[in-house]
């Protein structure tokens, strides 16, 4: 056989043979297929079958729940209904009690008011019986005085009103004898407390500075070429510098304590550096300048705290700190207004009052002596405007108002204030006074006792603290003194400032003068 032909043979055969192969696993794998797709339809029929069983179970026993839940609850609605009904019966019972009680007091009170109707018939029969007489009495008086009724009641109205001048003077001298040894006792008590419990120093101060000098030549460059250097200090400063023939020492003179402040330290500043030109000088001012500031700014803030009060506008803690700088008749401001601060909050302690708003009030009353170097008017005027711009209550406005008694103290607090500033002013040593003003209020105490009408003249005696005052007997009598006295006070209290209190003393010398011949 051709060998070619033989090999052809034999693929073809293995090739039938691998068709058949082929086919005949392919109808295996599809019978093994479905076997297993028949035996689990059997499975998933037994498990819907077996869910089916448990279903019903569970099913079952649901309903028996529910039903046993429901009936439950039926029990427990029908008990709460019952206990609800029970207490809606007792409720009842107790508004039926209680109407039965109404009932019988609206009884009782509409007997009552018909025992009243005729109380008040009874009474009103009676007062016309009492007019009739009263009526009848009057016509009886007239015929027997001779007097109709006005003239009567004009006859009894002066005599009345002449008697009483010397009834209301005698209760008048009485009741303020015994208020004022009451009055007098509880503020002596009191601000004597307070004065105990407040002992603050006093330095008296002056418009100068004094900066002491290392030597004599440092004059020379202070002064400088041609006084350059001492004309660039003072420009600067606004102060004058003064230097004479004190040995090391030069002294600063200004008004206002601030500049005069700023120039002490610029100048003690350029004598500790040694190097004195105006750039020099320019340089040392502003750093002067900024010290004094932040020492206003502390010092502004050492009052608030040691005050005890909060919440103050920082601008108005600048401007208590310039009352350190600034002085009254020789008394440094801020200190004044601290201890004024101190009085009024333990007089107001001792009072029951809120020692707080005292203290506030106190530390606050001067606030505008910061200012009126700068702005026209009065310090308190001053102080009132600062104070309502930044915010403070009413009652420390008013207190600021009322502490010199330009107007009438109308709160407690406010007179507290006046008493502390009183009494800080008033203090041995505090203040000084310049003898000009203190003629002149010598002179305005006088004007004031002599322009009532039966003053034959006045003297104002002990410092200013006691006013004599010599009345004529003729046209002033021993009751009218003691109005007279009150009136006096009150004039010298709203024409006059003054610290402390005055003693108004009035003398009425009645003489009869003959000659024997």
């Amino acid at each position: 056989m051709d060998p070619i032909l033989a090999i052809v043979l034999i693929i073809v055969i293995a090739g039938v043979a691998g068709v058949c192969a082929f086919f005949g696993g392919v109808q295996y794998r599809k019978k093994v297929g479905e076997d297993k797709i028949g035996s689990a339809e059997q499975e998933a029929q037994r498990i819907l079958e077996e869910a089916q069983r448990t279903a019903e179970a569970t099913k079952k026993e649901a309903l028996i729940e529910g039903k046993d839940e429901a009936h439950q609850l039926r029990t427990d609605a029908e008990r709460e209904i019952n206990e609800r009904r029970k207490e809606i019966q007792r409720q009842e019972r107790r508004i039926q009690q209680r109407e039965e009680t109404i009932e019988k007091k609206i009884d009782s009170l509409e007997k009552k008011e018909e025992a009243a109707v005729q109380k008040n018939k009874a009474a009103d029969e009676r007062l016309a019986e009492a007019e009739n007489i009263k009526q009848s009495q009057f016509e009886m008086l007239e015929k027997i005085s001779g007097l109709t009724s006005e003239q009567a009641k004009s006859y009894i109205l002066n005599t009345l009103d002449n008697e009483l001048v010397h009834e209301k003077a005698v209760k008048i001298m009485d009741f303020e004898q015994k208020t004022r040894e009451e009055s007098e006792k509880k503020a002596r008590e009191i601000i004597s407390l307070a004065i105990q419990r407040v002992a603050a120093d006093h330095v008296s101060e002056s418009t100068v500075s004094v900066v002491p000098l290392p030597s004599d030549e440092m004059k020379g460059r202070i002064i400088g070429r041609e006084g350059r250097n001492i004309r660039a200090i003072e420009t600067l400063t606004g102060v004058d510098l003064i230097i004479d023939d004190t040995p090391e020492a030069i002294t600063l003179s200004c008004f206002e304590p601030v500049r005069r402040e700023i120039a002490k330290v610029t100048l003690e500043k350029l004598i500790a550096d040694g190097r004195i030109h105006p750039a020099r000088i320019e340089e040392m001012y502003e750093k002067a300048r900024r010290e004094v500031e932040a020492t206003i700014k502390s010092e502004g803030e050492r009052a608030i705290i040691e005050a005890g009060v909060n919440g103050i506008h920082p601008e108005l803690v600048k401007l208590l700190g310039r009352l350190h700088f600034r002085t009254s008749y020789g008394q440094n401001v801020l200190d004044h207004s601290l201890e004024v601060a101190y009085l009024a909050g333990i007089m107001a302690s001792e009072l029951g009052l809120e020692p707080t708003m005292a203290r506030r009030a106190g530390l606050l009353h001067d606030i505008g002596k910061a200012l009126d170097h700068e702005i026209e008017g009065s310090h308190i005027e001053i102080g009132v405007d600062v104070a309502r711009k930044y915010k403070e209550s009413e009652i420390v406005v008013h207190a600021i108002q009322a502490h010199h008694g330009d107007v009438e103290a109308k709160t407690i607090i406010a007179c507290l204030v006046q008493a502390a500033d009183a009494i800080s002013a008033a203090r041995p040593g505090a203040r000084r006074e310049n003898l000009e003003n203190y003629i002149k209020r010598l002179e305005k105490l006088e004007e004031v006792a002599s322009s009532f009408e039966g003053v034959e003249r006045s003297f104002a005696i002990q410092a200013g603290r006691e006013i004599r005052i010599l009345v004529k007997p003729e046209i002033i009598k021993d009751d009218e003194m003691v109005l007279l006295a009150r009136d006096i006070c009150k004039k010298i209290e709203s024409e006059v400032e003054y610290p402390g209190q005055i003693k108004v003393n009035i003398i009425r010398e009645s003489r009869a003068i003959e000659y024997a011949k």
